[in-house]
């Protein structure tokens, strides 16, 4: 069994969470870069640039790219053969959010009571996390910051199988639609297909942490993937919904298997950051 210090944890998420709010990814950016060199509208390549300059401020500057920096989410890959010592690892991870929140001077917008009194509480915390038990002795964690803006725009529905792929897009693209420019596009869209109601959007939120530039390895999803892509940048929301051919830069579906009689498929959006950061100890 292999022992991680607990404050190699700490130290990590600590990181993560700083690094996920300041440093745009690589294939984002790419992808941000290619729609400049391709969008029509000159309010839409204006707004894009605008966006690049500001990835490369915060990235110079160590700032945050956006002044919503989000609820922590977590995902943690736990191998069989790792023990963290010294301490709990759900501690470990809010004390590095904690710290990350803190020491980034990234802004606090957790509530302890999300229906009574909402008392902000002051630190970022509690992390959402969720656990995923793997084979090695690796902790995989990557930190996902989800802004309010576009989480608000998600949606799930239990479709019947009859309905089917053609089912899925029009939810997909009903949720794109009505969301407008409230997530900042040119969004992500993930979609979780399959398994139950809270597996779903699980699925979804998994959906966001894959690189933009990586197709889903099953060719009939890989497919879907495209098409609802070209769909959706058919709808003229365009870059921060002032009209454009880029709504979104890409769709990322994950799928599971489900009962005969189900068909769940839940949307979450992310903006144009599309913020997150991995490590591995």
């Amino acid at each position: 069994m292999r022992e991680i210090p607990v404050n190699q944890v700490i130290d990590l998420v600590e990181r993560l969470c700083i690094e996920a709010n300041s440093l745009l990814g690589r294939d984002i950016a790419a992808s941000l870069e290619e729609a400049l060199a391709h969008e029509e509208s000159p309010l839409g390549r204006d707004i894009l640039q605008q966006l690049l300059d500001n990835a490369a401020l915060a990235r110079q500057t160590g700032g945050p790219m956006c002044q919503d920096t989000g609820v922590a989410v977590v995902f943690v890959e736990i191998g069989e053969e790792v023990h963290v010592a010294g301490g709990s690892l759900e501690n470990a991870i809010n004390e590095g959010v904690r710290r990350g929140y803190l020491n980034g001077y990234l802004r606090k917008s957790v509530v302890s009571d999300p229906l009574f009194k909402r008392k902000n509480t002051g630190d970022n915390t509690p992390a959402v996390i969720h656990y995923r038990l793997v084979a090695g002795d690796k902790l995989r964690i990557t930190v996902a910051p989800k802004g309010a803006g576009s989480e608000n725009m998600s949606g799930l529905k239990m479709l019947k199988p009859s309905d089917g792929v053609e089912g899925l897009k029009r939810f997909v693209l009903e949720i794109v639609d009505s969301a407008g420019s409230n997530p900042c596009p040119p969004i992500v869209v993930g979609v979780g297909v399959g398994g139950t109601m809270e597996k779903a959007a699980l699925l979804a939120k998994e959906a966001l942490v894959r690189p933009i530039n990586q197709r889903h390895p099953d060719a009939a999803v890989a497919q879907l993937e495209q098409e609802l892509l070209e769909l959706i940048n058919q709808l003229g929301i365009g870059p921060q919904g002032l009209g454009g051919r880029f709504t979104a830069l890409a769709v990322n579906i994950e799928i599971f298997p489900t009962h005969i009689a189900c068909l769940p498929v839940a949307v979450n959006i992310n903006c144009h950051c599309t913020r997150h950061a991995e490590g591995i100890l």
